[in-house]
């Protein structure tokens, strides 16, 4: 699977899903690039990434193994429902999902959130969520403007 280069465009949104869960294709993408060592300012089991890791109650090492293999999101998406700890139905993945796409800063990063947001989108009064921000800050990373 060609590695997506975190130094000439962003990962996938965090919005992006595979098997109905946000999160696992950014994540990939960043696990990916850093094995190439193409991961530029991305991170692979940075927090966000720990967030579903969690969930799933997967180890990052083992999962970056297997992304050093070369296999493809469907065959990484096989090896994670083997492997993850934490099994849920079709209607928890989607109810956790939603949630991780609409989730805001809580009372302990609301000022973190706005420092970031200032820095990216000094203006934007409708970025409210942090799918809504991490979106924002790769587009203004790669040219786009605020």
């Amino acid at each position: 699977m060609p590695t997506t280069d975190l130094t000439q465009r962003s990962p996938r949104s965090t919005r992006a899903k595979l098997g109905g869960y946000s999160l696992i294709p950014r994540m990939l993408d960043k696990g990916r690039a850093q094995l190439a060592g193409k991961n530029g300012e991305y991170h692979y089991n940075c927090p966000l990434d720990q967030r579903i890791l969690s969930h799933l109650s997967i180890d990052p090492e083992p999962l970056l193994a297997e992304l050093a293999k070369g296999l493809g999101d469907g065959d990484i998406l096989k090896w994670i429902t083997a492997n993850q700890r934490n099994q849920h139905t079709p209607t928890e993945i989607a109810a956790w999902s939603d949630e991780q796409d609409t989730r805001g800063p809580d009372a302990e990063s609301k000022e973190f959130f706005a420092k970031y947001l200032a820095e990216c989108g000094p203006n934007r009064t409708d970025i409210q969520t942090w799918a809504d921000l991490l979106d924002l800050d790769d587009y203004v990373t790669f040219g786009g403007k605020a």
